[in-house]
């Protein structure tokens, strides 16, 4: 028996990190051991998630497992996403078009600003008392 082919890849998303598994399989996703479904609370979440395999025609052809930490469920979801467009180019590299095109392998770069010394946050200052 040979072992099936897993296809690996990264995503991430402000504090989120998402390792992506796949490999052939039925559509079943599973996310840090619990089915996606119930993972994932809101219905964007679960389209945004959906969206690489609706963009290559891929839907119920790949089983995928995931774990992800960090961040809240819009960055998880976010990296989820990114992950699973990687894995899909590792998969068929002829699939890099269409996920490039919806944006899907482009890797959001907005991150917290730190908060500075001085100020009542990144950017806010103190109230200003004039008496």
């Amino acid at each position: 028996m040979a072992a099936e082919k897993v296809f690996y890849a990264t995503g991430r998303r402000k504090t989120s990190s998402a390792r992506v598994f796949m490999k052939p399989g039925k559509g079943n996703m599973e996310i840090n051991g619990i089915k996606a479904e119930e993972y994932l609370k809101r219905m964007q979440s679960k389209m945004v998630v959906a969206q690489p395999f609706d963009v290559t025609n891929m839907v119920d052809k790949f089983d995928a497992y995931i774990t992800v930490a960090g961040g809240g469920e819009n960055g998880q979801t976010g990296a989820i996403r990114l992950g699973i467009a990687r894995a899909l180019t590792a998969f068929d590299p002829a699939l890099r078009p269409a996920l490039k095109k919806a944006g899907f392998l482009t890797r959001d770069p907005r991150e917290v600003e730190r908060k500075k010394y001085g100020r009542a946050g990144a950017r806010r200052r103190y109230q200003y008392s004039k008496r």
